[in-house]
């Protein structure tokens, strides 16, 4: 297996993470123009604008899909070898009850709502993470198990293809991994609407002390001046050579350099919120000193910033798949840095007045089958799992939805991934029947769920 991710590589070239990870320097080098084609793309038409309250959507990825019956949805009447080894405990708000090993989260369960009905068909990491990624509840055509560019746009693609931002900034920033198992998980880009629309992927750990975003950084004795000056120079260059060059590269490479330059001179607010040292300590500490909570509290800097889509995957890929040693794994390695960063997250948007403008999604792909294993786990199961929600107008303090006896399917409504996208693009003001078109020209319904409504009600 190779080190980094195997793409099945769009034939228009660079994605822009590639472009930006080869650095400022081989920017201003004339040899790029070779490695960038053509990148036929066109935007789908305005969406009809709903009254979106979300400015921004965070969602808190537990890639490998956690036991929602040992966190959320605990069954104390089933069979032991059902129930597990957790009993549930009480809530800030009477009548909910979740797991013992999330007692932050526990104390302000009045902050969010849990739904307990998710449900799709498919208990596979790659396609449930591509589902749950993109709001589709089955695979479109030409899809895999790996990232292609058949897949479905991710939701800041799907943002970015209606509402373009005019500062040639990224609509979404994924961090602190890119998901892949040697081969990309598919769900983590444009997909068929191309790369341009991709978001920007950070795989570097925010705890790490020596945690910084060369990309974002001008080499020594550069400044913005000067990288005016050279913008200005490199812009004569590209009039000289125009009839030399084959004329699908010159526009393409004009527009990755531009992506560049904008992301070093007018993204300002963007490259400060990586300055993740300018946190006081104590705010620090308050979120944990580990990749759960640097993680989150480097999401919330983006959203501060402005950035409309952050995805923080909460570990590296499958981190949640507990197939053995479930109740130890969630108890001693996994829930407690999840509970004080996730904690930390809610109560710090809260206090800066964000957490009424931005819809805090934590999912997983699926959940864990209704019986332990014999080496003490739970293994896939997407019959039925659990999600949180707050923020953005959610009502908190309740619980949406019920499985059986068993946490083995919905005893309610069930509510799929398409749902979910539904509500994620509704929050964001975008219609989710709105049309996008593809860089084939071909048309699509952005989306075919519905919003979870109980959530408001």
């Amino acid at each position: 297996m190779p080190a980094f991710p195997s793409f099945h590589r769009p034939s228009h070239g660079l994605t822009r993470q590639e472009f930006l990870q080869i650095g400022f320097s081989s920017m201003l080098g004339l040899g790029l123009a070779d490695l960038i084609g053509p990148r036929p793309v066109q935007a789908g038409p305005a969406a009809t604008t709903l009254s979106g309250k979300a400015k921004s959507v965070l969602l808190v990825f537990l890639t490998g899909a956690p036991s929602h019956q040992d966190i959320w949805d605990l069954k104390p009447g089933a069979p032991a070898e059902i129930r597990g080894e957790f009993q549930p405990v009480d809530t800030s708000v009477p009548g909910i009850r979740i797991g013992p090993h999330t007692p932050r989260l526990a104390q302000m369960a009045e902050r969010y709502a849990i739904v307990r009905s998710m449900t799709h068909e498919l208990p596979g990491h790659e396609q449930a993470t591509h589902f749950v990624l993109t709001g589709i509840n089955q695979l479109p055509p030409g899809a895999t198990h790996m990232a292609s560019r058949n897949d479905w746009p991710c939701y800041s693609a799907g943002l970015q293809t209606l509402r373009p931002r005019g500062d040639g900034l990224p609509a979404g920033v994924m961090l602190p991994t890119y998901l892949h198992n040697g081969y990309g998980f598919s769900g983590q880009t444009g997909g068929f609407m191309g790369s341009q629309v991709d978001p920007w992927h950070v795989t570097k750990d925010p705890n790490a002390a020596n945690f910084r975003l060369d990309e974002l950084t001008l080499q020594p004795g550069l400044t913005i001046q000067r990288l005016d000056d050279r913008r200005a120079i490199l812009s004569q260059l590209d009039g000289q050579r125009r009839d030399l060059e084959a004329a699908a590269a010159s526009p393409a490479l004009t527009r990755s350099q531009s992506e560049a330059y904008q992301l070093l001179s007018a993204g300002g607010r963007f490259r400060e919120a990586f300055d993740i040292e300018r946190e006081a300590p104590e705010t620090r500490d308050r979120y944990g000193r580990h990749p759960f909570g640097q993680s989150l509290l480097l999401a919330r800097r983006l959203i501060e910033a402005g950035m409309p889509v952050v995805q923080a995957n909460m570990g590296s890929m499958n981190n949640w798949d507990t197939h053995g040693s479930n109740f130890a794994q969630l108890k001693d390695r996994l829930l407690p840095p999840f509970d004080q960063g996730l904690a930390a997250l809610l109560t710090d948007l809260d206090e800066r007045n964000l957490l009424d403008e931005t819809l805090v999604v934590c999912i997983g792909e699926f959940g864990r089958t209704p019986q332990i294993n014999p080496t003490a786990g739970r293994d896939h199961w997407s019959g039925v799992f659990s999600a949180l929600f707050a923020g953005a107008g959610v009502r908190g303090g309740q619980v949406v939805g019920a499985s059986d006896a068993h946490a083995a399917f919905p005893a309610t409504r069930g509510w799929y991934p398409a749902d979910l996208g539904a509500t994620v693009y509704t929050a964001l003001g975008i219609d989710p029947a709105s049309t996008i078109i593809d860089r084939l020209g071909r048309p699509h319904r952005l989306n075919a769920g519905e919003v979870i409504a109980p959530l408001y009600a």
